[in-house]
């Protein structure tokens, strides 16, 4: 109970914090991006906070607990993404948000080629969004079921209550504040956990045998296969995802948008070794648990003094919220502008347009809190965004900034070729691929071949 307790204050100060911001926030562009004004300390922290969420944390313990120290690929991905965004992509995509006045990637689409790529989009993305909200709950619920003996229903009614209430105060501007005090206490959280049991329990490596042989050591144990699945699936996620390229059109300049994301990505790199090395310690130490992804809460929970333990639960929990908070970003603006401004109310004015995104907050905050009652593992859903985002929004996102041969036609025919043919070949593999190539790879060089014949026939 005393660490529900711990809980209790923390969430109640992310509250306070959303208001108070809240005040600040008057029109929709500052829900939105923060009226472009984010500095690169700004920026870093949002983004990096976003990043490391229940799939950085909780998922990829249990992964590290599954397939060793070469769980580092899966947070790793996601840095080798986020350089990309850092030096290639979110400069560019900058200067076409400032120059047109855009606030979501929904605008970015409509503008460069029609309202019916926009809007399939902001369908795809909504439900894609749903999944990764819930994996983020999920993680939070499994943490208080460990240390407070809370059911899982009830740990994912009390995370949606929490995220929903100081997002949809602020927005943008609530989310960068409140992300600033959860990426300071998850560092120091998971950074100084790490020291202790490296440093308390320096023979835990053990047998090697019993953690299935020396590849379990690796970062390359699994293989260039394996490797390239997870950079092919993640990589891309974290460089299109509308959740961090609305966080960079917020940014002040260019140079702020590489050095706020590039801390990021540098960041992601360094942090990604950290839940492999405890998934590995926690095999090591308890290797009869039924579910992976109670490693972390196990750790937590077994091997820490209650103040170390406190400060890691802190820093979970700070993961998850940020991560969430970034998930009701997409979800929010896809319904209040892509959706509801675009198709059904075009002349809605910044109070009513600030009204339906807040509403959109607290509705979507709801479902996703019920599906996260009803899958079965983070990783699971993670995997099911990440693939259904890359598949949909990769080739028209890419396209849109570096030519303009490719029409809307070709774009609504590529995003769903990408996806179709992802799916079904995922299914039909079991989620192999074929010949050792991850069934996304398959479903984008579809995705490829469609944009290009039609656009070659059109010309």
């Amino acid at each position: 109970m005393n660490y529900l307790l711990i809980l209790a204050g923390y969430a109640i100060l992310m509250i306070v914090i959303g208001a108070l911001v809240s005040r600040r926030v008057r029109e929709s562009s500052e829900f939105f991006v923060a009226g472009r004004s984010l500095n690169s300390g700004l920026l870093f922290s949002t983004l990096l906070a976003a990043n490391i969420g229940a799939g950085s944390t909780v998922g990829a313990t249990g992964l590290g607990y599954q397939i060793g120290l070469s769980a580092w690929w899966w947070v790793g991905s996601a840095g080798i993404g986020s350089l990309i965004l850092a030096f290639i992509i979110g400069p560019k995509v900058w200067r076409v948000a400032r120059d047109h006045n855009l606030l979501t990637v929904g605008d970015y689409l409509e503008f460069r080629y029609n309202r019916s790529v926009r809007g399939l989009f902001a369908i795809l993305l909504w439900l894609g969004s749903l999944v990764i909200l819930a994996a983020q709950l999920m993680a939070i619920a499994w943490i208080l079921n460990v240390t407070s003996g809370l059911s899982k229903p009830v740990g994912c009614l009390i995370a949606t209550l929490i995220i929903t209430i100081y997002f949809s105060l602020g927005g943008l501007h609530s989310a960068a504040r409140v992300n600033v005090i959860q990426l300071t206490v998850k560092m120091a959280g998971f950074f100084l956990v790490m020291v202790y049991l490296l440093v308390t329990y320096h023979g835990w490596i053990g047998e090697r045998n019993s953690a299935g042989g020396n590849d379990y050591f690796s970062i390359s144990g699994i293989g260039t296969d394996g490797a390239l699945r997870y950079v092919a699936v993640l990589g891309p996620s974290f460089f299109i995802s509308p959740g961090l390229l609305q966080k960079v059109f917020g940014a002040v300049d260019e140079k702020t948008v590489r050095r706020g994301v590039g801390l990021n990505a540098l960041g992601l790199l360094t942090f990604a070794i950290i839940p492999a090395i405890f998934g590995v310690m926690a095999h090591e130490m308890f290797p009869d648990l039924g579910n992976p992804e109670l490693a972390l809460p196990v750790l937590l929970t077994r091997m820490l003094p209650f103040w170390l333990g406190a400060l890691l639960l802190a820093a979970i929990f700070s993961a998850e919220l940020s991560a969430a908070d970034a998930a009701l970003f997409m979800l929010s603006t896809a319904l209040s502008r892509d959706i509801y401004q675009s198709f059904v109310n075009p002349d809605a004015e910044n109070r009513r347009l600030m009204i339906i995104a807040r509403v959109a907050a607290v509705v979507c905050g709801l479902i996703g809190g019920l599906l996260a009652i009803m899958l079965e593992t983070v990783i699971s859903a993670l995997t099911i965004f990440y693939t259904l985002l890359t598949a949909a929004l990769f080739l028209p996102l890419i396209a849109g900034l570096y030519t303009k041969r490719v029409y809307p036609g070709a774009a609504l025919a590529t995003m769903i070729a990408s996806v179709a043919i992802t799916f079904a070949l995922d299914r039909m593999t079991r989620g192999v691929g074929q010949w050792g190539i991850p069934s996304l790879i398959w479903g984008l060089l579809g995705g490829m071949l469609v944009m290009a014949v039609l656009t070659f026939v059109r010309r």
